[in-house]
């Protein structure tokens, strides 16, 4: 693979994260999936339709805001936050993703809640430059 490649497969996933997460266009997120998509998380049911039938039940205030990406080869690493879910804390990811055929083909991930600063043993936040307010 070539750093053009690598570079495209990050744009590829942070342009379907934000279609999917934060637009909630679905009809223009299958483009990004492929119909025979593998989840391997144990929060998301199987395929395509599991990813997109999770976020439709997500309330609308859902927000996915990426931080460090990374690519080698067909694997595109996203360290990244979801926001207002509806849950106490958002979550910090590491969404691994294989492309294959110009989409996402296949999906792990690593989930955290949030640490708020008097949580947080570093004393450093877990996303970003600062601590959530």
């Amino acid at each position: 693979m070539t750093d053009a490649t690598e570079a495209a497969n990050k744009a590829l996933v942070l342009e379907a994260f934000d279609t999917l997460f934060n637009q909630r266009d679905y009809a223009a997120a299958e483009r990004f999936w492929s119909p025979d998509y593998i989840q391997h998380s144990a929060h998301i049911a199987p395929g395509r339709s599991g990813l997109f039938d999770l976020i439709k039940t997500l309330p609308e205030t859902l927000r996915y805001e990426p931080g460090v990406i990374l690519a080698e080869g067909e694997y595109v690493i996203v360290h990244g936050r979801f926001s207002g879910h509806g849950r106490p804390a958002a979550w910090i990811a590491a969404d691994i993703l294989r492309i294959a055929d110009g989409v996402l083909a296949e999906h792990w991930d690593v989930l955290q809640d949030e640490a708020t600063e008097a949580e947080s043993k570093s004393g450093l936040p877990m996303f970003g430059s600062s601590f959530p307010s």
